[in-house]
């Protein structure tokens, strides 16, 4: 079955993971509530890699920062977008998502939707 997700790369400082942990875990609780299949962040753990561009050159992660991979799968691209607007509604996120008071910067983020091309799950 085909998919859509939503993929998430960003920087955190290393002094704000626990505040971004505990956004993370209340952001994945709303998002399943609200109907997303899967949701899932990362910390970089190998991103000295030796092809390609590195995460951390991507995003411009400067030694006292850690990069975060998250993503979150849905239905498709209709599910997302209703699942997106329900979780952008919630008050939950709202009390804890001030764009000036976020643990993490958020002008360094890179998001997008895909479509899954090929999946053996």
């Amino acid at each position: 079955m085909a998919y859509y997700v939503d993929g998430f790369v960003l920087t955190v400082p290393k002094k704000n993971l626990p505040a971004y942990k505990k956004l993370a875990r209340l952001a994945a609780k709303v998002w399943i509530e609200h109907g997303a299949l899967e949701y899932c962040e990362c910390l970089g753990d190998d991103m000295e890699v030796p092809v390609g561009i590195p995460f951390g050159k991507l995003v411009k992660a400067k030694p006292s920062e850690v990069v975060v991979f998250s993503w979150i799968v849905y239905e498709n691209k209709a599910h997302r977008n209703r699942v997106g607007k329900l979780v952008m509604a919630d008050p939950r996120l709202q009390e804890q998502c001030d764009p000036k008071n976020m643990p993490f910067d958020i002008t360094k983020m890179a998001w997008g939707g895909f479509k899954t091309m090929v999946d053996l799950s």
